[in-house]
Parts: structure tokens; sequence; C-alpha cells
């Protein structure tokens, strides 16, 4: 791909394309996901911990998800 010789449309296109490669990608995953939910949800319903790690963007999305934990697992 030839980012300098597309068009802002076309480039736009392409970022949607592959948008929807992850958009299918996590339809496909949909049952393993709903069963590392379910794991995730009695682990904490039994007392268990999530450990948040990251780095910069994800050091502070990480931090601002935290913050809102112990209200989500109350309403468990």
């Amino acid at each position: 791909m030839s980012l300098d010789t597309m068009t802002p449309l076309q480039i736009a296109e392409a970022m949607n394309r592959e948008d929807n490669n992850v958009v299918c990608a996590v339809h496909e995953a949909l049952p393993q996901i709903a069963t590392a939910i379910g794991w995730c949800t009695q682990a904490l319903k039994e007392g268990g911990r999530i450990i948040y790690m990251g780095a910069g963007t994800s050091g502070r999305l990480g931090v601002l998800d935290a913050s809102r934990v112990s209200s989500i697992v109350d309403m468990l």
C-alpha cells in the first residue's frame, strides 16, 4: 500500500476495510470471549483480583478502567 499516492478517500476506505477485519475476528472469537467473561465473573465473585499492567496510553487506560471496577463488581 502506498499511502503517499492514495487520495484521502482511498486512505479512509483502506482504514475502514482493516477495521472490518477486526470486527470479523472478534465475531469469530465470541464463544471464547464469552467463556473468559464467565471465568472472570466467577473469579471476582469469589474474591479474585484484576491486575492491570501497562505503560503510556495503555497504562492510563488501565487506571481509568480500574477506577470503575469496584462499582461493576458490586453489580455481579
